[in-house]
């Protein structure tokens, strides 16, 4: 189980990542023509869906889906009360219903969506497969499920990092569990912002329809007793301080590797770059990080 792949952890990591989510994270990993091309996947034609986004977080990925459906018909559930407090404040989202909820047991019944989504939620799950078998369950038959996620990291260095910090499922493991949850006519497009370079994928979107005859699953087996989040004795509360810290560090690696990659795209004029530029927000960081390097050298030297 990877650092920040436990709920409790998953929570107190975004309780200080919500502060400049949509400032700095989202503007490097997860951008908006990457959220198009993802939404753009599932089918939303139809009148009167209505959508749920799981895992909705500070709401970016749900100001991308009431560009195509009425934000009043837009749900949007997330465990974090801090990401939400973020997203209940954007004026696109207003109409949206708010709730709190565990992506891997959805307070939703049977059968009450049209369309799921989830974008950059599966990487905190602690049991991925419970929680696409939760997707196709409140999806009525006919719907659509949307899941947008990383893809392990070919470079050694980087799936380490990667692996450490989250779950960074394979492509083969993604088509795994929505065959097994029993989607059909399953599609996938690969994502990925201009800075990136690698010669590998960076990231998927999955799209699965509900078969109109689908029958429940059988009941999985219980989980096994060592992945169960037990009582917070202090012990647990110490590990819990410890996964957090060690984990966000793992995370926070990626950031100046992405702020690198924006500024090598830009200077070899490669096509978009133009099209995507730092924001004040990751110029600050981006100098601080130089300006540690610097020092960094100076101490060595």
């Amino acid at each position: 189980m990877r650092l920040v792949q436990h709920k409790q952890e998953a929570y107190w990591f975004y309780r200080f990542l919500s502060i400049f989510y949509d400032k700095l994270v989202n503007p490097l990993f997860w951008t908006v023509p990457m959220r198009d091309q993802s939404l753009d996947l599932a089918d939303w034609s139809g009148d009167n869906l209505t959508v749920v986004d799981v895992g909705s977080g500070t709401g970016f990925t749900t100001e991308g889906i009431v560009q195509r459906v009425p934000a009043h018909r837009v749900t949007c559930m997330d465990q974090s009360p801090h990401q939400m407090q973020h997203a209940k404040k954007k004026s696109a989202l207003q109409a949206c219903t708010f709730t709190l909820g565990d992506a891997e047991n959805l307070p939703f019944v049977t059968n009450q969506f049209d369309r799921y989504v989830s974008a950059g939620s599966i990487e905190y799950w602690p049991n991925p497969d419970q929680g696409i078998r939760e997707s196709i369950r409140v999806i009525k038959p006919g719907g659509q499920a949307l899941m947008i996620g990383p893809l392990e990291p070919q470079h050694p260095l980087g799936r380490k990092i990667a692996n450490t910090w989250m779950l960074f499922p394979t492509e083969a493991e993604y088509r795994k569990w929505y065959e097994e949850a029993g989607f059909e006519d399953i599609q996938v497009r690969y994502i990925r912002p201009h800075w990136f370079s690698g010669s590998s994928e960076y990231g998927l979107a999955i799209v699965g329809r509900k078969p109109m005859d689908h029958h429940p699953l059988p009941e999985p087996p219980p989980i096994p007793e060592e992945q169960q989040e037990g009582p917070m004795t202090l012990a647990r509360r110490l590990r819990l301080i410890w996964r957090v810290l060690i984990g966000s560090l793992a995370g926070f690696l990626f950031i100046p590797a992405a702020l690198f990659g924006y500024v090598r795209a830009a200077l070899r004029g490669q096509e978009g770059a133009d099209l995507e530029q730092l924001n004040r927000y990751q110029i600050a960081a981006l100098i601080a990080i130089i300006i540690l390097i610097i020092l960094l050298i100076r101490w060595i030297l």
